[in-house]
């Protein structure tokens, strides 16, 4: 087989893990539980793709359950927070716009993983 077929199989293998959160952040100490979950997930290799909205690359669906996990242990008494995963491809098909015109598309930072 050739390596366009491989390459096309990776990106519906591989996903994207995205948390949407919104969080109380009225008094001080609600502010520092908001403030240590965004750096739990910023030290768990995920990005921030607006203030609260983070992403993360994961090369398959075990690696994505690992970092889901951790942020299901961590998730704040107080406050909502989603978890979503696409795919590669899914998550290529996004389009962005600053203001009215369409950003140019992003190059995924590329990830060591270390086992």
């Amino acid at each position: 087989m050739d390596e366009r077929f491989y390459s096309r199989l990776n990106q519906y293998r591989s996903l994207w893990v995205l948390v949407f959160f919104d969080l109380p952040t009225e008094t001080r100490k609600e502010r520092k539980i908001a403030t240590s979950f965004r750096k739990k997930l910023l030290d768990d290799g995920f990005a921030m793709f607006q203030f609260s909205i983070y992403m993360r690359f994961c090369a398959s669906r075990e690696n994505a359950e690992v970092h889901v996990k951790r942020i299901r242990k961590n998730l704040p008494k107080k406050g909502k927070v989603g978890i979503m995963q696409i795919t590669d491809r899914q998550f290529g098909l996004m389009e962005v716009f600053h203001g009215t015109k369409l950003a140019e598309k992003e190059q995924p930072v590329q990830q060591l993983e270390l086992f």
